[in-house]
């Protein structure tokens, strides 16, 4: 399979059977460089200040709002370079979604909201439908990091990871947005970074994404859950990016620039 010759060759991506997930932290990565002073004037430009001791509610809705602030502020293409610094990244006013995930984790550390991310193998053929004449050129596997933030005295009625908050229950809750416009079907300029804000994006039922309301289930396409890491840094140390580093160098020019939908 052509796709398969553009992943690295790394040691096997196992799935995690002991459960045990880590701690993540609030310190500065080379991908989540929040004190880079570019990360600081767009804390800056988000306009909230989080005193210390501020609970749970206003922790959300701090994120929630630079989630909005991302949404506007940085333009969604197809980037391959998954570990592009996130000071890069608005550098740029450009990213992937996974990119414009990780500035939104630079914002929460910057805020002193611990994050980690959650390593998904996730089968190429969810993006399909966005390369419907190049689909010999997905990626057999794409490997995600999909953040989650500690919420101290989040509900563990509300949240079941309690008090880990996953990106995809960032708009659960009172106010809860999500629900018109049907499920997400990753075509078309909406990416599922703008998706989290209207439908429950699920990665762990067993059916496949329903259109007759708006939640979300992506299951289907789960190959592997390869646990929680401290950062995406060590997520892509330890299992590699989607492409390996000749792929990226020859594809990053033409996506890189390619806008979400086009």
């Amino acid at each position: 399979m052509v796709s398969a010759l553009l992943t690295p060759r790394r040691q096997a991506r196992r799935a995690v059977t002991d459960g045990h997930g880590s701690s993540g932290g609030t310190v500065s990565t080379r991908v989540l460089d929040w004190e880079h002073p570019r990360v600081q004037s767009a804390v800056r430009s988000i306009g909230i200040v989080l005193q210390e001791g501020a609970g749970p509610a206003t922790k959300v809705a701090a994120l929630r709002r630079a989630h909005q602030w991302i949404s506007a502020a940085v333009r969604p293409v197809y980037s391959v370079q998954e570990a592009r610094p996130v000071s890069e990244v608005l550098r740029l006013g450009r990213g992937s979604c996974s990119q414009r995930m990780a500035v939104l984790e630079g914002v929460a550390r910057a805020w002193d909201i611990p994050s980690r991310v959650r390593g998904l193998v996730v089968d190429g053929s969810f993006w399909y439908p966005r390369f419907p004449r190049l689909r010999r050129l997905v990626p057999d596997q794409v490997v995600l990091a999909w953040p989650e933030f500690r919420i101290d005295g989040l509900s563990e009625v509300d949240h079941t990871a309690a008090p880990w908050l996953p990106v995809s229950e960032l708009f659960t809750g009172a106010g809860d947005p999500r629900g018109r416009g049907g499920a997400f079907t990753n075509t078309g300029p909406e990416t599922l970074f703008e998706a989290l804000s209207r439908t429950n994006v699920n990665w762990d039922k067993g059916t496949a994404c329903p259109t007759s309301n708006g939640s979300c289930d992506l299951s289907a396409y789960l190959l592997t859950d390869l646990g929680h890491f401290a950062s995406r840094d060590a997520l892509f140390a330890q299992h590699g990016q989607t492409l390996c580093r000749p792929a990226r160098l020859l594809a990053e020019p033409v996506l890189g620039r390619r806008a979400a939908g086009l």
